[in-house]
Formats: C-alpha cells, sequence, structure tokens
C-alpha cells in the first residue's frame, strides 16, 4: 500500500522541522499516526524533510516541484495536468504523464494536509498557491484515487474561484477539521459538509523532551517562589504589518508592557519571555539561529522598566520544539500569541491565555482551538491590555479547576486525535 502526503504545508527544506515550532508539532505525529494505522504502507510525500527526519519517521520525499516551487510556470503545470487528468476521467484515456501524475496513479490513498493555508491564507506564501493546490487535488480525484483532506481549518475563500473550491471539496471521500468553527463556516458559504467530521490538531500528540534536556532552564526556575508565567509573542501579534517587521516603534509594544508590569507588580508573578520559533541555516554547515519571535521578546524586554525585571526573564537559548513543549510543561500558566503555543500547553493541562491576531491572516482557528480546550473565554484583544490584564487575574484566580478540567479534556482529545487517522481506514 502507499499513501501520497502532499498540500499547502510543502514548503522549503527545514521550515516544517526547524521553524515555526507549530509545524512539528502537528508533522511528527501526524507521519507516525499514519505508520500506526497502516504498518506496512509506503509513506511518500512532497513536504521537504531532511534525510535525518525522512529515515527516522520512514518516509520518502518527493521534489517539490510536483507540488508547487515559486516558478513561474507552476500554475500552467498544474493546469495541464488537471486537463489530462479531466480526459482520464471522462474516457479512461491516459494522454500524457507528468513526475505527479505518475506519483497519484501509483498511490492509493491521497492526503491533503494543509493547516489553515487550504484557502485564502495560501496565496500569503507564494502567488496562485491555493488555486495550485486545489488543482493538485482535483486532478488526484478526477484520476479515481482515493482522496482525503485532514488536520486543516479551511477558510476563508475568494469568491472568484468558490465554485472551484466547492467542487474540489465535496469530491473528498472524507475531511477531517482540526475544530469545530471551520465547519460552522463552511455551513454559512453553503458547502456540502455530509462526509466532513470535526476532529483535533494531530499536534495534540506530539511528545515534550525529557526534563534532562531541559536542565539549564530547570536550574533557572528552581528558586523561583512566585508564579510561573511564560508568554510567547509573535509578528501576527502586533498592531502594525509585516508581520516579519524586525525594527518596531517602542509604542506597539505598549499593551504588553503595560500587562506585563501590571502581572509582576499586583499579581505577584514571575514572567518568562519564551520564543516558539526558530531559525536556522541549512548552509554551508546546518545551524540553528533565533527566530523572529526572539527578535520581538527581546525588544519587548528592553523596554520594560528596569524595576520589574527582577521578576521578568528571556531565555536567550535555543531550544527545540520538544525541548520547548517541555519548558511550557513547567509554567503555572501561559500567555500566548502563537496557536501552537497554546496546544503545547493545554495539551500539559496547563491554564492558557490566547492573544488573538491584530495583522495578517483571518486566523479562525484561534476561536476553534480554544474551544476545543472550553478556553474561548481566555482569547484576548493584543490590543488592549485591559483585556488581557482582565482574563489573565480570572485564569490565575480559577487556575486550579482550569486544570483539573483540561486534565479530563485532554484525555477525551487525545483519543479524538487517533480516532482521525483510524477514519482514514474507511475510504481504502
Amino acid at each position: 500500500m502507499k499513501l501520497l502526503v502532499t498540500g499547502q504545508v510543502t514548503l522549503h527544506i527545514g521550515r516544517l522541522e526547524f521553524g515555526n515550532m507549530g509545524n512539528y508539532y502537528i508533522i511528527e505525529p501526524f507521519f507516525r499516526e499514519l505508520h500506526r494505522v497502516f504498518p506496512d504502507a509506503e509513506i511518500v510525500t512532497t513536504f521537504q524533510m531532511t534525510e535525518d527526519f525522512s529515515k527516522k519517521e520512514r518516509i520518502t520525499v518527493l521534489p517539490i516541484n510536483l507540488y508547487y516551487d515559486w516558478n513561474d510556470d507552476v500554475l500552467s503545470s498544474a493546469l495541464e495536468e488537471f486537463s489530462i487528468a479531466t480526459i482520464y476521467n471522462e474516457t479512461n484515456t491516459l494522454i500524457k504523464k507528468t513526475p505527479f501524475i505518475e506519483e497519484v496513479i501509483s498511490t492509493d490513498l491521497f492526503i491533503d494536509l494543509s493547516g489553515d493555508m487550504w484557502g485564502d491564507n495560501a496565496d500569503l506564501a507564494g502567488e496562485n498557491r491555493f488555486l495550485v493546490g486545489l488543482l493538485k487535488d482535483r486532478t488526484a480525484q478526477l484520476m479515481k484515487i482515493p482522496t482525503v483532506m485532514m488536520g486543516v481549518s479551511p477558510g476563508p475563500f475568494n469568491k472568484d474561484i468558490l465554485p472551484l473550491v466547492k467542487i474540489v471539496y465535496e469530491n473528498f471521500l472524507l475531511v477531517i477539521n482540526r475544530e469545530k468553527v471551520s465547519k460552522e463556516l463552511l455551513k454559512i458559504n453553503n458547502f456540502n459538509i455530509e462526509k466532513t467530521t470535526d476532529g483535533v490538531c494531530p499536534s495534540i500528540l506530539f511528545q515534550a523532551a525529557n526534563d534532562n534536556s531541559i536542565l539549564k532552564f530547570i536550574k533557572q526556575v528552581s528558586n523561583q517562589k512566585k508564579t510561573l508565567v511564560g508568554f510567547i509573542l509573535c509578528g501576527w501579534n502586533m498592531p502594525d504589518g509585516p508581520y516579519n517587521k524586525e525594527l518596531r516603534n517602542s509604542n506597539e509594544y505598549l499593551p504588553f508592557i503595560k500587562t506585563i508590569e501590571y502581572m509582576v507588580k499586583y499579581l505577584n508573578v514571575t514572567v518568562c519571555l519564551l520564543s516558539h520559533s526558530n531559525g536556522f541555516e541549512m548552509k554551508p554547515d546546518f545551524k540553528f539561529i533565533r527566530g523572529r519571535d526572539f527578535l520581538l521578546l527581546k525588544q519587548l524586554y528592553d523596554l520594560l522598566n528596569n524595576e520589574i525585571k527582577e521578576d521578568v526573564f528571556l531565555i536567550d537559548d535555543i531550544y527545540s520544539p520538544a525541548e520547548t513543549k517541555a519548558i511550557i510543561g513547567h509554567f503555572d500558566m501561559l500567555i500566548t500569541g502563537r496557536v501552537h503555543g497554546a496546544m503545547a500547553a493545554l495539551s500539559q493541562s496547563v491554564p492558557t491565555i490566547i492573544i488573538d491576531y491584530a495583522t495578517g491572516p483571518k486566523a479562525h482557528k484561534v476561536k476553534g482551538f480554544a474551544q476545543l480546550f472550553d478556553m474561548e473565554d481566555y482569547i484576548c484583544d493584543p490590543l488592549s491590555s485591559d483585556d488581557m490584564i482582565e482574563k489573565i487575574k480570572t485564569c490565575l484566580e480559577k487556575k486550579e479547576i482550569i486544570c483539573s478540567k483540561l486534565r479530563k479534556k485532554n484525555q477525551i482529545l487525545s483519543a479524538l486525535a487517533h480516532d482521525c487517522f483510524d477514519q482514514l481506514k474507511t475510504v481504502v
């Protein structure tokens, strides 16, 4: 049996493993669950993973140009494949093969994993990217290959291509969303959702590293007697774009400065500023470097009043995704502008405040992920220190109750995550 895994998560090598940690939280358990459900299957993917990852997780990496490679002919190639598949579907005649079509016709199950990029958000990563992805999905469907989509938060959609979007969506044999809000939005747009089920993001299954790998952090906080609160920030939380702007006006940080200063002065906590993304260099030799999140947090730290810095510290070491999740597990509470930072905390029953996006992509996944854990009341406005402070105070007051509820919720959601993969057996 052969599985072909593709979708909008197809990015340049290193991005899924060494950049935004949320990507890795998804990818590692995703492939491991596929092997659990289909133990004898060959798994090939357009996701650009390193040789070490590929060996460890027993996958074969296909060339990136089979999906999307940012070249000028990427749309025309996808349109040609769509035409070939259309003729095949109507006449059972394969008039031409391309490398992508050759992979498709030798596949027993085609799986689209696109996260929050199955929609207009994909075009933030490349021109016509969502349209190309739709054509790739539709090509597989027209070639009569069992085609499913999972681990996704579909939408929003440009009305100009909505008819094609609906055709592709409705011809998946199974769609497993990773939260319930997506289905509500699909209903509003009159999608046929008969084959759609609500699931949970595979990232809930991602395992934290052993504490032995974060001994420096543990030593750093071992003498802390106050409540330890983690704080994660990213460019989407800032009032002005673009998200990757490096030099920001100090006024952009004011809501976060006011919030942190209030917590230290009046809530008797210690605040730990933690980056949830890394940078990396692949050539000439691979090495980790600090990511954009760290630059934001460093600027924020430098703007804080010196009188409170005794109770605020910035983690300047570079940690892997598993190590970062282990660190998050030691917090009494987390405040995060990264959705998968929230998943890392909530999946370990850590009470969590989620900072909404202020700029950038429309992210209904924020509400959807919070709803999964009954934490929707703890989404806060990044432009309002009053809103952040009020929700932080409430969360701290109720943190023991929240912890207890999260432990029970995690048992249910972890089982649901496994069930999402078990459902794949119903279509092959």
